[in-house]
């Protein structure tokens, strides 16, 4: 008989040990899952940038209880997906939703829950409630369409001690300030932002920002902005950018990164060249993007200089009319127009004092009236200012933005519903839906990266816990769409349309969305941050 190795009789005495396992033993059966709701069969595209797969998706209360293959205690509402794509719900890094979400008409936020939005970020480009505490707790009082997360407004916050005016803080009035925004981070911000192209956030200086802004990193927060220029000196933007993340120490985000206007196209590569040689040498740095090649703001924001912009509508008239000040008003606005086509590239999207005006740029309302583009700019300032709509980036460089893993999709827009003169920015009604257009369409990103870029990604910009991606014990946001319909409806003709195509939308668990129609709901919350790390 043949000597047998030694780990031939270590393999054995293995086997027949209580330590070993034969291979013919039967496993016990995994026990079935109890749920409330499963989605089966739908193609899981899980907000990591993994491939997707065919997997079943079980929901108890609000969390995520199994995914893949299982059985379930019977009682279950079951839902076949097999027709649909199931993702985390998206997470809007940027809206502007601060008043209209605790408002009846606007609290639901269908316009966004038809995108498969489930959270959003309030308190963007420097402006917004200062008090997070009592913003949050009205947010809770009943509810909203999705979740709540809150910023920090440095603009507000300034304004709130040293007014409009352009002047440097003094030390008090810095101290004053960083009291506020940590009362703020305290009451659950998840970190400031800034407005460096409004008053009176334009008149921050570097040092000022990065004062406020260790404060926030204390706290485990994020500084994101809307950067002093997005034209020609986009680069110097991004550097000051960067500067405030290194010396404050914390995670910096972009708000809407562009590069707008004629002028400055050709530098979003080099502004993507900035940030990523930033992130190789270990700084956190990301941005966000609405996929639009014109963006929308105050039409004073476009064109009318900041001096001139400190006041009321009562202010700008004393202004305009002042012999000296006047002339000096309309030559800086008309060396604005110039840069935007005469005025042809600046559509009204919001002008309740003329609503005729609104979905006509400035030379269509200057032809009619017979009168001049710079005389209706004047006209709007002296009424009160119109909300506007601006062509200014290059679909190539929307293209371009797009495909970077650290730019995540946000709207830039805000809780809305049809009905009435107003034309906003189509992005209020399509932005996710585009993005999604823009992958299984066009084929310039994948579908997972499309999904990750609207979930797992802000996910990670935010430090959020258990929301974004799909996975056992997350939170069930979850967004059920059908991939041959869900695409943006909305145009800048026709603004206001809901997008079409989700099937189901899961806020906290709660079918907001069923069977494709609303259920005007309101399961969502206020999220905070906490010292312990993020409470949702």
């Amino acid at each position: 008989m043949a000597r047998r190795p030694l780990i031939w009789w270590l393999g054995a005495l293995l086997l027949l040990s209580p330590f070993g396992t034969r291979g013919d033993e039967p496993r016990p059966a995994p026990s079935p899952v109890r749920a409330d709701v499963v989605l089966k069969g739908g193609l899981v595209v899980d907000g990591t940038g993994a491939p997707g797969k065919r997997a079943d998706v079980a929901i108890l209360g609000e969390r995520i209880v199994a995914v893949g293959s299982f059985k379930v205690v019977p009682g279950a509402k079951v839902i076949d997906a097999s027709r649909w794509v199931v993702a985390p719900g998206f997470i809007d890094l940027h809206t502007h939703s601060d008043t209209a979400i605790l408002q009846p008409k606007t609290r639901p936020n269908l316009n966004y829950q038809a995108q498969g939005v489930t959270t959003i970020v309030t308190g963007n480009c420097g402006s917004g409630p200062i008090d997070v505490g009592g913003f949050l707790k009205e947010v809770d009082k009943q509810g909203a369409g999705t979740n709540v997360i809150h910023l920090i407004p440095h603009g507000s916050l300034r304004q709130s001690v040293l007014g409009n005016a352009q002047v440097k803080a003094t030390p008090e009035a810095l101290a004053t300030m960083a009291s506020k925004v940590d009362q703020a981070m305290r009451q659950g911000a998840w970190g400031m932002s800034t407005g460096l192209i409004y008053v009176p956030g334009m008149y921050a200086d570097t040092a000022e920002l990065v004062s406020l802004a260790k404060v926030v990193g204390k706290r485990g927060g994020i500084y994101a902005s809307h950067m002093r220029d997005e034209g020609t000196a986009l680069l110097d933007s991004i550097d000051e950018t960067l500067t405030i993340g290194r010396e404050a120490k914390l995670p910096v985000h972009i708000s809407h990164l562009k590069a707008s206007g004629k002028a400055a196209w050709g530098l979003a590569g080099k502004a993507l060249e900035r940030i990523e040689a930033a992130r190789a040498k270990g700084q956190r740095v990301t941005a966000d993007q609405y996929p639009y090649i014109a963006s929308s703001t105050r039409l004073a924001a476009m064109v009318v200089p900041h001096w001139a912009r400190q006041g009321n509508a009562d202010e700008f008239r004393r202004i305009a009319d002042d012999p000296v000040r006047g002339a000096k008003l309309r030559a800086e606005i008309s060396k604005e127009l110039e840069q935007r086509s005469g005025g042809a590239s600046v559509r009204i999207a919001r002008y309740a004092r003329a609503p005729g005006r609104v979905g006509k740029n400035l030379v269509e309302i200057a032809a009619a009236e017979q009168t001049t583009p710079l005389e209706v700019v004047l006209d709007i300032e002296r009424n009160g200012g119109a909300q506007a709509i601006s062509f200014g980036m290059d679909e190539a460089e929307v293209r371009q933005i797009m495909t970077h893993d650290y730019v995540a999709t946000a709207s830039d827009g805000g809780a809305d519903v049809p009905g009435g003169p107003d034309k906003p920015h189509p992005r209020v009604y399509g932005t996710f839906p585009r993005k999604i257009r823009y992958a299984l369409d066009d084929k310039v990103i994948t579908l997972e990266q499309a999904v990750r870029s609207s979930s797992g990604l802000p996910a990670e910009i935010l430090h959020l816990r258990d929301r974004g991606v799909i996975r056992e014990g997350a939170y069930a946001d979850l967004v059920v769409f059908d991939p041959k319909t869900f695409r943006d409806a909305a145009t800048f003709d026709d603004s206001t349309r809901y997008a079409p195509g989700v099937a189901y939308l899961f806020v906290n668990g709660v079918a907001a969305i069923a069977e494709g129609k609303p259920r005007r709901v309101l399961p969502g919350r206020a999220l905070r941050l906490t010292t312990d790390g993020p409470s949702s």
